[in-house]
């Protein structure tokens, strides 16, 4: 079976804004837009160190790149509003960015829970692990339990129907779905997901009867394989899902074509996966200047500025980067913060990228 990181490995459109939704839009931007990009125009000067340690993450070249790029700190963002989206399948808000864990292993366990911690100090919610992401949902459910914070958190797990998997768990099904409400500490997660489409028809009534019993509060199903796109949107239209997860970025615009149009008319939550390419995305971005406009929506990092991109589509609830440092999670999180792009900005956005 293919695997499924579901977040940057390495790392760790239409109507004026006026008529668009209100959960469309983030906050107003207020009438001192210009003091607020002059405020974000000194953290660009302040933050070249942050730039230094998402280059790290990338090839040397990208690093060297970066030592001259002035990519700031998101400490500057967090008096912002924090950017909410629905479900639509209950009006649930959740923050619009969240936590990949493939990358979880337990010799990273205190940076782990630091960094889980702080995330939810700054208001993020959703962590999105799997059966087969090795040591992942352990470390999860115990860094939770530890905290005390597992009721505040939107916790997304996966299963598969016949077992092997991403780390080979050789556990499918039900047995692997009560493993993983024993690694997690948990009754019930509020996200049970067919991971890679593996068994979708099979695992889609017993996913419901879970549901009924209150084991899970939400159905849904990913990929992070464009091939799959046709399979997932029949899946989209057989069955009642609540979510599908799916890759997109702004170098990968696939599901822009059929999965999101999809979801919004089925109103199906998006959860994006690899929103950096699985590292390739920010490695080029990290490579050139941030552009000055990106002030203009509360954007002080090339990271901030590919997840703002994938988070401001209509259909898109959350998107998942993956980290397992403090420093990246807060960039990261800071895309969670102010005014989102409307559909002119987006447009400029990949005019932007795509003149590289």
């Amino acid at each position: 079976m293919a695997a499924h990181p579901q977040d940057n490995p390495v790392r760790e459109d239409g109507p004026a804004r006026r008529d668009r939704l209100p959960e469309q839009l983030g906050p107003v931007a207020p009438r001192n837009a210009l003091s607020r990009r002059q405020i974000l125009s000194c953290a660009l000067a302040a933050g070249a160190g942050l730039a230094l340690g998402r280059a790290a993450r990338g090839t040397a070249a990208a690093a060297a790149a970066a030592t001259t790029v002035t990519t700031p700190t998101a400490d500057s963002l967090f008096h912002l509003p924090l950017i909410t989206k629905p479900i639509p399948a209950t009006g649930e808000r959740l923050p619009a960015i969240g936590l990949g864990t493939d990358k979880f292993y337990d010799s990273e366990r205190a940076a782990i829970r630091d960094e889980i911690a702080r995330m939810q100090q700054l208001g993020g919610t959703v962590i999105d692990t799997s059966a087969d992401y090795g040591e992942s949902e352990g470390l999860v459910g115990d860094v939770l339990s530890s905290l005390g914070i597992r009721n505040r958190m939107f916790v997304a797990t996966k299963l598969v129907a016949g077992g092997g998997g991403f780390f080979g768990s050789f556990i499918g099904g039900r047995p692997s779905f009560e493993r993983s409400l024993t690694r997690l500490r948990t009754p019930r997660v509020d996200l049970l997901q067919v991971h890679n489409l593996d068994g979708v028809d099979t695992l889609m009534p017993l996913m419901q009867q879970w549901k009924q019993a209150g084991q899970i509060r939400y159905i849904g199903i990913t990929t992070s394989d464009p091939s799959q796109h046709g399979d997932m949107v029949g899946y989209m239209r057989r069955y009642p899902l609540d979510f599908v997860q799916v890759d997109y970025s702004i170098a990968n615009r696939d599901a822009a074509m059929n999965v999101l149009p999809l979801a919004l008319e089925r109103r199906i939550a998006v959860l994006i996966n690899v929103p950096f390419g699985y590292g390739s995305v920010i490695e080029q971005a990290e490579s050139r200047r941030l552009p000055d406009w990106a002030a203009d929506i509360d954007v002080t990092s090339w990271g901030q500025f590919l997840l703002k991109y994938v988070i401001s589509h209509p259909a898109v609830t959350c998107a998942i980067p993956g980290s397992t440092q403090t420093r990246h999670l807060v960039d990261d999180q800071g895309a969670a913060r102010g005014r989102l792009p409307d559909e002119a900005m987006r447009q400029r956005m990949e005019r932007f990228w795509d003149s590289a």
